[in-house]
């Protein structure tokens, strides 16, 4: 009788468990469509996943927002961090992060130096993360498969304890998630490095049908929101600036390199193209091309008019003239220094960039304004204030 009694009680806090993890989950983001992003990128959207696993990253990185290095080669958030904020979600967790990791709104599969073509060298000769676009797809693959099996195993195979378990979406999630994609940037600057501006030409194809092939299997998986997001104007970045002879005339009447700049819009041209081509297909739908480059483009070119300073300077850097970047001694070397005003800077460190124009550029995403085709973000959820 005492055992039967103890089955009991263990079974009916099981339920109460269940009851108040559904509550919590539920409550957190009822005022929004979508109850989790997982996102696939490379440094411009990396939650951590590069630190978690080959950890090194020091300050001043998160000086800004966090206060101390978390992962982000930015000085605070990042646009995704943004965009979670506004549905109502709480920051991606790098699937890579084993401490401390919430899953129940999705999972960061993004690292920094992440391509969409699987690199031909180890990481340790070509400085290329491992976690190309395909490991990355593997990854959510195998997080579905095992939320599916956690879940099939049924209350008396879970633990008994609440906080047991708790980190895991429920199997319906993936139809209810967005798909980010910000990846692409190191296939460029690597190709660039390489093969020249007529070499990287060649790859913009394969690169671009990688990133296609991936959203046609994660549609047939289940997923129907898909946001895509373009190029960056790689041209305007200071780490490639740094680099031009004095007195190049391949460079605009705003500082920028005009010939990487024409490979990108030609890659973004392409991206735009396809993804049209794929929309037409998969039925129910929303893929939507998100044009980040126009936003940045007119950071670079008139930062003053959205309340910054610097354009085509870096924050944080060491030498490299104008352009504070020198990349012997990058941001988080002995010798560089940071800015003491991030927030008046589009660069954070000559690659990346600052949270503020993080933010502004997050800002014309949720407004609705990069978006082809129009989506109605809006409608679909409450939008959060972020600050």
């Amino acid at each position: 009788m005492r055992t039967l009694e103890i089955s009991w009680l263990v079974w009916k806090f099981i339920v109460v468990c269940t009851v108040m993890i559904s509550s919590l989950v539920g409550s957190s983001n009822s005022a929004c469509e979508f109850d989790a992003i997982f996102n696939f990128g490379d440094s411009n959207s990396d939650t951590g996943g590069f630190n978690a696993a080959f950890p090194a990253q020091v300050s001043p990185f998160g000086m800004t927002y966090f206060k101390k290095p978390v992962g982000r080669a930015s000085d605070g958030r990042l646009i995704v961090d943004f965009l979670a904020q506004a549905l109502g979600l709480p920051f991606l967790s790098p699937y890579l992060q084993s401490i401390g990791s919430d899953f129940r709104h999705g999972a960061n599969f993004a690292t920094s130096a992440s391509t969409v073509l699987m690199p031909t060298m180890s990481f340790f000769v070509s400085g290329l993360s491992p976690f190309s676009l395909e490991i990355q797809h593997s990854q959510l693959k195998q997080f579905k498969a095992r939320v599916g099996e956690f879940y099939q195993q049924g209350p008396t195979k879970i633990s008994y304890g609440c906080s047991s378990g708790t980190n895991l979406p429920s199997p319906d999630i993936f139809a209810k998630s967005i798909y980010t994609f910000y990846i692409g940037q190191n296939d460029f600057t690597s190709k660039l490095a390489s093969n020249g501006i007529v070499g990287v030409r060649e790859y913009l194809p394969q690169i671009v049908s990688q990133i296609d092939a991936t959203i046609k299997e994660i549609y047939a998986q289940g997923g129907r929101t898909f946001l895509v997001f373009n190029l960056a104007p790689v041209g305007c970045y200071p780490g490639f600036l740094v680099e031009l002879p004095h007195g190049s005339t391949d460079i605009d009447e705003f500082g920028c390199m005009v010939s990487y700049n024409n490979v990108v819009d030609d890659y973004n041209k392409l991206l735009k193209e396809t993804l049209s081509q794929t929309r037409k297909i998969l039925i129910g739908a929303s893929l939507i091309y998100v044009d980040t480059h126009s936003a940045l483009l007119e950071l670079f070119h008139h930062p003053t008019s959205y309340g910054l300073k610097y354009g085509t300077r870096a924050c944080c850097g060491h030498g490299g003239g104008d352009y504070n970047f020198n990349p012997k001694i990058m941001c988080g070397n002995m010798a560089a220094s940071a800015c003491d005003d991030p927030q008046s800077y589009v660069s954070w460190d000559g690659i990346h960039f600052t949270e503020a124009a993080n933010k502004i550029v997050a800002f014309a995403i949720l407004n609705g304004s990069l978006f082809d085709p129009p989506f109605s973000l809006q409608q679909r959820c409450d939008l959060k204030s972020i600050h």
